[in-house]
């Protein structure tokens, strides 16, 4: 093993939407970072403009198994999740959507009472508190709709979605906020609207941090970044302190880079992998899991999408995959039957996606009706509040093991009712917003793989409830952090990169001053 003696390094696992954002934050306050992520360095020319081809080129595909009640363990046993692996993470792919959580979700327990089955508990801070990280990240991010910054002009999926929202009555709607730019702004150019930026954004109008924290880190000098290196371990010494982490290099070779402190940003399924993997003496169950909650609470979004046919062309694929919110349904209104809400908003998928999501192993008149009417096709999906249940929860499956011969993740979810229902209103509504317009036939698709996860090693005021505190630093091991979606005590409706991004640049000021006045 090759040991690096470095001991002065703050190392984060992870360069998505926390890591990079932390890094970044970080260096710029003059400390040095050492950032280990798993994936390739890919940059926006690389990406290739076909769906399946740049699915493989950006996909985590390492081996995954599902287990639950839930759709995805039968329609895709072998990928409960479709995130990215390379720098810059999961943000290279995302759909751009920007919205805040509302005051009552970070309160959902006070607000939504009891609610069998689930695992509520409020966060530890207050929308109050994260108002003006919000504000920096919508800046940072160049979020549409928020700080003067244009809105997305309107493509013919948005027009049929906004005209539908207008006569169902809804009044909480428009282009944005989506951090993709509608005018250069940053050193960012305006988008030209070539509807394939969710595969990978090759004309970096849409925020990354590939496209703007890495490279700002790098420039600052203070940034290691090792690409192609799987973090397998996280050490301590004999007082529970990180002191290291292990990872294998592109070539397999095990190596040890010292630390002072820790970050892990590797996702809400690899971030509880690799606490349960770095188990101890001191640790039995898992670092930093004194509460047996690492790797419970999953949550991934209630979600689902309809399609709709109509007589004329729409030519969805035009302009913007995500084009446009309806913000209504957001709120929370248990007359509907259910707690907490959910977004309405526009997704166009080519023909070869929409073709495996329809619903998968269609075939036959029903399907073929759904391909030919391609082009006259206006679609949204629907993304809502899931309930945290404690047997949500991501485990070791000790049973199949990845190339380096470690237990993979094993996924597990069931649908809690409230869930159901929430997605049932969704579709419904979606309907009914399309027939409006003149819809000749709809479809709804199940859930795909999840692209928001969230919750495995969720904030908590006690350490008995949770694994970290309001700064993401956990509870049992003083200079371990957490710095992603797995931090998520409760999911709210709203998409989580925002949120995500502003909880690393409130936790990069909060390091910065306990580093300076030897708090950790």
């Amino acid at each position: 093993m090759n040991i690096d003696h470095n001991d002065e390094a703050i190392v984060i696992v992870g360069s998505g939407a926390g890591g990079g954002t932390l890094a970044y934050e970080l260096t710029k306050r003059g400390l040095p970072v050492v950032v280990i992520e798993a994936g390739g360095y890919l940059r926006n020319e690389d990406y290739v403009n076909d769906e399946w081809e740049a699915f493989n080129q950006m996909a985590w595909l390492d081996p995954r198994t599902t287990s639950g009640s839930w759709r995805i363990a039968r329609d895709f046993p072998n990928l409960p999740a479709w995130i990215v692996k390379a720098v810059g993470g999961t943000t290279t792919h995302w759909s751009g959507a920007t919205p805040r959580f509302k005051a009552h979700e970070f309160a959902a327990r006070s607000t939504y009472g009891r609610v069998d089955g689930a695992n509520l508990l409020d966060w530890p801070l207050t929308l109050a508190e994260l108002e003006p990280y919000y504000d920096k990240a919508e800046i940072a991010m160049g979020s549409t709709h928020t700080h003067g910054r244009k809105p997305l002009p309107a493509n013919n999926n948005y027009k049929v979605f906004a005209n539908g929202a207008e006569r169902v009555g809804y009044k909480h709607y428009s282009t944005g906020p989506y951090a993709t730019n509608a005018e250069e702004y940053d050193g960012r150019p305006a988008s030209i609207q070539d509807g394939f930026n969710f595969q990978g954004d090759k004309n970096k109008s849409k925020w990354s941090t590939l496209v703007r924290e890495i490279p700002r880190a790098e420039a600052t000098g203070l940034l290691d970044l090792r690409p192609d290196s799987q973090v397998v371990q996280i050490t301590h010494d004999p007082t529970g302190r990180a002191d290291a982490v292990l990872y294998l290099d592109k070539d397999g070779n095990l190596q040890r880079q010292a630390a002072k402190l820790v970050a892990v940003a590797a996702n809400s399924i690899e971030t509880p992998r690799l606490l349960l993997m770095s188990g101890s003496p001191m640790f039995p169950n898992g670092l930093a899991n004194s509460s047996g909650q690492v790797g419970r609470n999953y949550m991934r979004h209630t979600t689902g999408s309809v399609y709709a046919r109509f007589d004329q062309p729409v030519r969805m694929y035009r302009g913007e995959t995500m084009a446009g919110v309806i913000a209504d349904e957001s709120r929370h209104d248990p007359d509907r039957g259910f707690a907490g809400g959910y977004y309405l908003e526009t997704i166009s998928l080519g023909p070869a996606f929409l073709a495996s999501f329809a619903a998968p192993g269609a075939w036959g008149r029903e399907f073929t009706e759904i391909m030919e009417a391609y082009s006259r096709t206006a679609g949204l999906w629907i993304v809502g509040e899931d309930m945290p249940q404690e047997s949500n929860r991501v485990t070791l499956n000790t049973s199949v093991t990845d190339k380096n011969g470690l237990p993979v993740p094993n996924v597990h979810f069931d649908d809690h009712p409230n869930d159901t229902a929430m997605r049932d209103h969704g579709y419904r509504q979606a309907e009914v917003l399309y027939e409006a317009v003149g819809s000749t036939g709809s479809h709804r698709t199940p859930p795909y793989p999840a692209t928001h996860n969230l919750g495995t090693s969720r904030m908590s005021a006690r350490p008995e409830d949770g694994v970290v505190d309001k700064w993401g630093r956990t509870h049992d091991v003083p200079n371990l952090f957490i710095s992603d979606g797995s931090v998520f005590t409760t999911g709210a409706a709203a998409n989580p990169t925002l949120t995500i991004v502003a909880l690393a640049i409130r936790q990069a000021e909060y390091i910065a001053d306990e580093l300076r006045v030897g708090g950790i």
